[in-house]
């Protein structure tokens, strides 16, 4: 398990209108942050794509303990919940957010849910000049992507062009015909994309930084769309079962 390098003390306690945000992910590695308002108080990660279950109370545990936080048992002062909702593959994603929706029933707080693919974009789109659109992709295993065309929608938030896509490195660059935009993804490119998707045109190179979905969060509610915060969970396909191939959801 790594711990971020942006680890900051807690705000003043006299900044009673901060929101502390718990946000976790799992639709690659499982990673946790702790958040009052933008300010990211701790950080912590497990690398592992498998140990999702077993890797959750650990993380948030160490990052309200960082924070002070811990010994105040489940609510830990929490004003809300942030979980990414994938897209991802069935178990990992499950794991996340059946957590996050446990920690907030807990607390007796909200939990909010967020695209990992807005906070991969996002990340993107604060490195680069506010027009920019950017495609962000992840690892869909099984030699596939996911993927969403973005734009900036002020300077915490992103807009979804279209919908969430899942497809072959083939599909990917079909649909990028006429299209002036960069590829972002959090780490290097999947093996099984790498060679196909080696002409298109490429922006920075980010992590799937949790702490994200807290802007993302607070810009949405601010705007009265708290109905887009769902925690449905993005699994784009149907499992593969007895043998038959997977669909597009």
């Amino acid at each position: 398990m790594t711990q971020g390098p942006n680890r900051l003390p807690p705000p003043p306690t006299s900044r009673i209108d901060a929101v502390l945000s718990l946000c976790l992910d799992t639709s690659a590695a499982t990673t946790v942050a702790l958040v009052n308002d933008t300010l990211v108080l701790s950080r912590a990660a497990n690398k592992s794509t498998r140990h999702h279950a077993e890797s959750i109370a650990v993380l948030v545990t160490q990052v309200l303990t960082e924070a002070g936080l811990a010994p105040q048992g489940a609510a830990a002062g929490l004003d809300r919940v942030c979980v990414g909702t994938g897209p991802a593959p069935f178990t990992g994603l499950r794991a996340g957010l059946v957590s996050a929706r446990v920690y907030a029933r807990a607390a007796a707080i909200p939990v909010y849910g967020v695209s990992s693919l807005d906070a991969i974009a996002r990340a993107a789109l604060d490195l680069l000049p506010r027009e920019t659109r950017v495609l962000a992709i992840s690892d869909a295993r099984r030699k596939e992507l996911y993927w969403g065309l973005y734009t900036a929608e002020g300077a915490d938030d992103v807009h979804l062009e279209g919908r969430l896509e899942v497809g072959s490195a083939a599909a990917l660059l079909s649909s990028l015909r006429q299209r002036d935009l960069l590829i972002v993804s959090a780490g290097p490119i999947p093996a099984h994309s790498a060679e196909a998707l080696a002409v298109a045109e490429f922006g920075p190179q980010v992590e799937l930084d949790p702490a994200i979905f807290s802007r993302i969060v607070s810009a949405r509610l601010a705007r009265g769309e708290a109905d887009s915060l769902s925690t449905a969970p993005l699994y784009l396909r149907r499992p593969e079962i007895h043998g038959q191939p997977m669909e597009r959801l």
